[in-house]
């Protein structure tokens, strides 16, 4: 004979469980709300394409061949079938809490000799670095020296009675052997 699955016997240790679990977790939403307060969720930088600096682009000249292109800006993003007189170079960088960063460039060839570039103005590579290092914020530094009101909540201290000094040893005069003697 076959038992079922799910045997009735079964359900109510099962609701049961489900019902304590959820009492518990509500008398503690007090607690759980502040938790979940101070718990942030790590946000991860989303970067697509290629980065494109104002100096790959000025080393850019008509006439150059296809290869010569790839190999100054790398693989294009986007290479249309029906356009394929063109490459498209498309960089986007997501951080959270700051601005997306778009910047596109189109590459324009006429009988696979690049005749022109359009696009947007790119940075140098100095200004991209430097826009990157604008996340980090500057922590808040606590007060660390208490004013004289904070001081006067605290009863003062008796100063502490000096220990006695103990004899000084004399210096010794005789020391162990660093290696023991071979036999």
């Amino acid at each position: 004979m076959h038992k079922p699955m799910f045997a009735p016997a079964r359900w109510g240790a099962r609701w049961g469980a489900i019902v304590l679990i959820g009492a518990g977790m509500a008398g503690c939403a007090g607690t759980g709300s502040r938790l979940a307060g101070m718990i942030t969720p790590y946000k991860v930088d989303v970067v697509q394409g290629n980065f494109i600096s104002r100096e790959q682009v000025q080393m850019l000249q008509p006439g150059m061949g296809r290869q010569q292109v790839r190999e100054i800006l790398g693989t294009p993003l986007m290479v249309s079938v029906f356009h394929s007189d063109r490459w498209e170079y498309v960089f986007t960088l997501k951080r959270p809490d700051v601005e997306v960063q778009t910047r596109k460039l189109t590459v324009f060839f006429k009988d696979n000799v690049m005749e022109r570039v359009e696009g947007d103005e790119m940075p140098t590579e100095a200004e991209f670095v430097a826009s990157l290092s604008t996340k980090v914020s500057k922590p808040k530094v606590p007060q660390l020296e208490a004013t004289e009101a904070q001081l006067a909540r605290f009863p003062k201290a008796e100063p502490a009675a000096e220990p006695a000094a103990a004899p000084a040893l004399p210096p010794a005069t005789s020391y162990p052997p660093l290696e023991s003697p071979r036999r």
